[in-house]
């Protein structure tokens, strides 16, 4: 007997929830609709197939038990069943004669079964297809309820601890990317996220930098982790070392020469740095604090500017000739030692 995959038929994966699997069969049943496709054999069989495994995966009761012997079919059907065939693994379901002696299971639900394939009357027992949860009844003596697990149990399918989990996997986490600037980075933001069609906001926390990650725990699809990954756009005038910053800050000739109180843009704001007279071009200045807060930490890092000294780009014979005056002036020794 061939196993049906009804999430494939559905085209879902089979972490989908309930939303989902009625999404999917929702668009698919309109397409291949009998109204719609008439006279259509394969558009008819494909409808069919749709209805089956939508009853099947709708029904959380159907769901888990197509998911706990449909992953071991294999294995299952090579055992016997715990006394059924290869041709019919899971006769011990419907019939006399397996383990637990006189034992009938009978599987009674409200609907009829026209149109399941003999995959879904074996697995589910008869033709009696529906909503309500599969019952078993005895031949003889007193009768009562058996839930799925008695029945799995009473087959010996609980030996092997690894034929069946006894609680289903965690579901892995899904991730999703936040894209902000380094001023965003600097004082936090929120970002809304899209995953699985769903819009999410995200509050993003102060000191992220790129591959920072944050975790929120069942806030994805199907209640699984959802992850985000920070990352933070280049900036023009910032580079950023960990928590610390740098950038550089131009001076005019006479403020390297003479000396000045110079602004300086941080994140935080202007601050004025005092450039001492004499100041060389490439010297290197550390405001402490100035820099990024330190992600799941106390305090920041700090900036460091570096003195880019700007020279004049054109002068007149007036400021040329004054300019020769000044250094001859200027008793400068010669900076090249070769």
């Amino acid at each position: 007997m061939e196993y049906k995959d009804y999430y494939q038929t559905l085209g879902v994966p089979k972490s989908a929830s309930q939303a989902e699997i009625k999404k999917a069969f929702r668009k698919l049943a309109r397409q291949h609709h009998p109204d719609v496709t008439k006279g259509d054999a394969a558009s008819e069989k494909r409808f069919k197939e749709l209805n089956e495994a939508h009853a099947v995966l709708s029904d959380p009761e159907k769901r888990k038990q197509y998911d706990t012997l449909g992953a071991n079919w294999e294995a299952f059907a090579q055992a016997g069943a715990a006394g059924g065939t290869q041709s019919d693994p899971f006769a011990a379901f419907r019939t006399a004669g397996g383990p637990g002696g006189n034992i009938r299971y009978e599987f009674h639900t409200t609907g009829g079964g026209e149109g399941f394939s003999d995959f879904f009357r074996v697995f589910f027992g008869g033709e009696d297809v529906g909503p309500r949860t599969n019952r078993t009844r005895q031949r003889a003596g007193t009768s009562g309820a058996m839930n799925f697990e008695d029945i799995l149990g009473q087959m010996g399918f609980n030996a092997d601890a690894s034929a069946r989990p006894s609680a289903p996997p965690k579901l892995a986490a899904v991730e999703a990317t936040a894209e902000l600037s380094l001023e965003e980075a600097f004082h936090g933001a929120t970002r809304l996220v899209e995953v699985a069609g769903k819009r999410l906001e995200v509050t993003i926390p102060r000191g992220v930098e790129t591959g920072t990650k944050i975790r929120l725990t069942g806030k994805g699809p199907d209640s699984r982790d959802l992850i985000v990954v920070c990352r933070v756009r280049p900036h023009q005038d910032f580079t950023r070392r960990g928590a610390d910053l740098e950038r550089e800050l131009q001076l005019t000739l006479a403020e390297a020469m003479l000396g000045a109180e110079v602004p300086v843009r941080t994140l935080k704001g202007r601050v004025l740095l005092t450039v001492p007279a004499g100041t060389q071009n490439g010297r290197t200045f550390r405001l402490t604090g100035q820099g990024m807060p330190r992600f799941k930490a106390t305090g920041h890092g700090d900036l460091y500017v570096k003195t880019k000294v700007v020279l004049p780009s054109s002068l007149s014979d007036e400021a040329r000739k004054a300019a020769k005056r000044l250094f001859e002036e200027i008793d400068q020794p010669n900076p090249r030692k070769d």
